[in-house]
């Protein structure tokens, strides 16, 4: 872990815009920047209600699918035309895919060209994010994710050309977000604050962001989840949410995105849930590496921490009181796939490789059986 001497670059959009009523800020924006050709990216439900973003009649692209592969986004990129403006609308992968459009139309690259880190192009071309969950805190980060459906594995893109000009944060957009996805995207809020909070490249300028974000989880997921209505509880999670983005860029996750990518790969599973499935078993193992910190996420989340044992049976129990279903099996993973996740997790070495201890196949297989 670094100490407060250790040099660290944090980036964050230029202008974000917090708070209940402010995307009502957008066109005023749009217009103040001199901008006259927005266009959309947005998943089918965004798409649906357009008009929310104020500005008229806009150019759209409302296809983006849960985990989308190359297809989904080169789609996106042949619907820019001549756009000027880019503005994510949605969850996580409209925001990532927002990104790459941003960066890639008009530039004659192909995502071969410029993923990894710090290959991308600058943009011609305005960004804007707008979440409508609070789990990604893809808003404010500079990293978007699709997938390979040759390889089946994720494609990782990092640059600060993908930095958007504008994030605007408006809890009213999640409250509409339905019981089971509001669990799912807070864990995984959670788990991006939690990761980071206990990765072997931890820095105490994020370390104050990362637990905050774990107590916002602590105190207003179950209020959310209960009750949709509960705007101060929807607020606290879209702050999570944001403290979890901003942990993403300097540290970034460990052991527990890298276990759930195959989940999302292989079975289609939307990225929050299948980071809750492997929250408490993450965090569990790696307790004995940091049983300070994980002491100090166990008493945010409310329950009592120590053993391994321990911490996973209470980080389940609050994960099932979310009212999720925390069996590998019951979202139609299949046991005779266990082995080829796991080998599949320990290749992705740019997460695995700061999990503050490291995990073998095997060790990651039985991971996955703990969880089954």
């Amino acid at each position: 872990m670094h100490n407060l001497t250790t040099p660290i670059e944090l980036r964050r959009p230029a202008l974000v815009h917090y708070g209940c009523g402010t995307l009502a800020k957008l066109a005023e924006w749009v217009a103040a920047e001199g901008y006259s050709t927005p266009f959309v990216v947005a998943d089918p439900i965004n798409a649906a209600r357009l008009e929310a973003l104020g500005l008229g009649a806009v150019s759209c692209f409302g296809e983006v699918v849960p985990e989308p592969g190359t297809d989904n986004l080169n789609r996106a990129i042949a619907a820019a035309g001549n756009a000027d403006l880019v503005i994510g609308f949605g969850g996580g992968s409209a925001m990532d895919l927002a990104k790459l459009v941003a960066v890639m139309m008009g530039q004659d690259k192909p995502l071969s060209e410029i993923s990894g880190p710090n290959r991308a192009p600058a943009r011609k071309v305005g960004l804007v994010q707008i979440p409508t969950t609070a789990g990604t805190g893809s808003e404010v980060g500079t990293r978007a994710l699709v997938t390979d459906p040759e390889t089946n594995s994720k494609i990782a893109t990092e640059s600060p050309h993908m930095l958007a000009d504008l994030a605007i944060i408006d809890p009213d957009l999640t409250m509409t977000v339905p019981p089971h996805v509001t669990a799912a995207t807070g864990v995984d809020a959670m788990a991006h604050c939690a990761e980071a909070f206990t990765s072997k490249r931890a820095h105490p300028l994020i370390d104050a962001y990362a637990l905050q974000g774990i107590e916002l989880v602590g105190k207003f997921l179950k209020r959310a989840v209960d009750d949709g209505d509960d705007a101060e509880a929807r607020a606290g999670l879209s702050l999570a949410a944001f403290y979890g983005g901003v942990c993403l860029g300097p540290v970034n996750t460990t052991a527990g995105h890298a276990l759930s990518y195959p989940l999302g790969t292989r079975y289609k599973l939307p990225h929050g849930i299948a980071n809750a499935l492997i929250f408490p078993h993450v965090l569990a193992v790696n307790a004995e590496a940091r049983p300070e910190k994980t002491a100090q996420i166990a008493s945010a989340l409310g329950f009592d921490g120590g053993s391994e044992d321990a911490v996973r049976a209470g980080a389940t129990a609050f994960c099932e009181a979310l009212g999720l279903d925390m069996r590998l099996r019951a979202h139609g993973v299949t046991e005779d796939s266990l082995r080829a996740m796991a080998e599949e997790a320990h290749g992705i070495r740019r997460l695995l490789d700061w999990n503050p201890r490291d995990l073998s196949v095997d060790e990651i297989e039985a991971i996955y059986r703990r969880a089954f």
